[in-house]
């Protein structure tokens, strides 16, 4: 029984991997997703690596919207002297797509610098930890918000110089961390009032990822481990009303939003013989993230970087080549799995079902009238919070409020998109369709009720946080 039970889960992954690498011929034109390490540039430079984006309507605040997006991957909770820093200079942006036609209308960007008190110790503190203005946080990190509107090119500073959240060191370094360093770097601003905060959390995102070990072990010995547990990120939250977001300011008659990421710095890096570094050269960016696994699972080595650095105004050119993935059919040959098969040659379905969930947004839910197909993360802000009949489905059981409409933390991802993939939106779908998942069905630790919802980072002093 067992045994049936890994292997419906080894098939349901594998199922995953072959339809969103029928995706792979998007890569030259689409823009990244969810991502942990998934390109060797970004692998090789954590700070620029956005691992996932999150929006959603304000379960607490319904008249506002609350973004969240997370950078640096795999941080193990005890990993001193340094721990884990923002990029100093690197231009930290949640974009806004509010007339559809693919391209920023607003954008809210995070500014860092790094600040030390005494720079001579090698010690991240110096002594107890109480409050963000504590003298004995010797490293620390403050941040500039800026508001800006893409139409006019007008910006406009939200947030002065706000504290970013130390890592988390551990219980005698930092023996109040979740309430007075945490909590306490919630910054608030203009009158609603919106809210920005930034810090380490616990990585939201949550899945078993050894199905790159030879799909879960060769022998499906190794399934439903949420391998994300206990590893920290860093993260940036946003909450501003929802008018704020709307195309005019309309958030009635113009409900419907794109989302993404970007993260941009300097073209050149100079490190000088004495340990000093300067950023020279126009911005570039490095990073794109929107809806979740794409760049991580789908893009060949060669064109991760470029995918990277792409655009969503360009997107829509692949959407004929999302028809008919090639290793479908190849998994319909070695494992007898029923997967829509859309080849026109073989008198296949159009699997409309996959470039709305993808690329254009699902009709009636979240796709807007005219707009350009482009891949992120589309929220209709008029659909309000479930209350009685939340679902980690989202959409799929019923949960409007839920993915992909918008994102939300606890919505698990990769048993919707499986299902997606799977074919679970199609009239004469295969059964299979209802039922897979990877094993993993919640985070590690519960998320918090109140902005900015993140759970509160693993602590450097536990042994063994996994």
């Amino acid at each position: 029984m067992l045994r049936k039970h890994a292997r419906t889960h080894v098939l349901a992954m594998a199922a995953s991997i072959a339809v969103v690498a029928g995706l792979y011929s998007l890569a030259p034109l689409t823009g990244g997703a969810s991502s942990h390490r998934e390109a060797p540039l970004v692998s090789a430079d954590p700070q620029i690596d956005t691992t996932d984006v999150w929006a959603f309507v304000s379960e607490d605040r319904p008249d506002t919207v609350t973004l969240v997006a997370s950078w640096i991957p795999f941080e193990e909770p005890a990993g001193g002297p340094n721990f884990y820093a923002w990029g100093d200079g690197v231009l930290y942006d949640l974009n806004i797509d509010n007339d559809h036609d693919a391209k920023p209308d607003v954008t809210y960007r995070w500014v860092f610098s790094s600040q030390y008190r005494n720079p001579n110790t090698f010690l991240y503190n110096t002594g107890p930890v109480t409050s963000l203005n504590d003298r004995d946080l010797n490293f620390y990190q403050t941040y500039d918000l800026t508001r800006i509107n893409r139409d006019n090119g007008r910006k406009r500073t939200l947030v002065d110089d706000a504290t970013s959240a130390p890592s988390n060191v551990g219980a005698a370094s930092m023996p109040n961390y979740n309430s007075g360093l945490f909590d306490a770097a919630t910054e608030e601003f203009g009158a609603a009032p919106s809210k920005t905060w930034a810090g380490q959390s616990d990585d939201a995102f949550f899945l078993d990822l050894r199905v790159f070990d030879l799909l879960y072990g060769a022998d499906l010995s190794e399934v439903g481990d949420d391998t994300l547990a206990g590893f920290n990120v860093n993260t940036l939250a946003l909450q501003v009303p929802k008018t704020d977001l709307a195309r005019g300011g309309d958030a009635n008659a113009n409900p419907i939003i794109g989302i993404w990421s970007t993260t941009s710095r300097k073209s050149t890096q100079i490190q000088y013989t004495d340990g000093s570094t300067k950023a020279n050269g126009e911005f570039v960016q490095v990073s794109r993230l929107g809806m979740p696994l794409v760049n991580e699972v789908v893009i060949p080595v060669g064109l991760k970087d470029y995918f990277n650095g792409s655009k969503p105004t360009a997107d829509g050119a692949a959407l004929p080549l999302v028809q008919d993935p090639e290793l479908p059919h190849l998994l319909n040959a070695v494992y007898g799995l029923a997967i829509p098969d859309s080849d026109p040659d073989t008198a296949g379905i159009q699997r409309d079902d996959l470039i709305q969930v993808f690329l254009t947004g699902v009709p009636k839910l979240n796709m807007p009238d005219g707009g350009t197909p482009s891949e992120m993360v589309r929220l209709n802000m008029s659909i309000p919070p479930c209350s009685m009949t939340c679902s980690s489905l989202g959409v799929l059981d019923g949960d409007l409020a839920g993915f992909p409409n918008g994102r939300r933390l606890g919505d698990d991802i990769i048993d919707a998109s499986l299902r997606v993939v799977l074919g679970v939106l199609l009239p004469n779908h295969e059964p299979i369709a209802e039922t897979i998942g990877d094993g993993v069905d919640a985070n590690d630790v519960p998320f918090n009720s109140s902005f900015p919802y993140v759970a509160y980072p693993h602590s450097g002093s536990d042994a063994d946080p996994h």
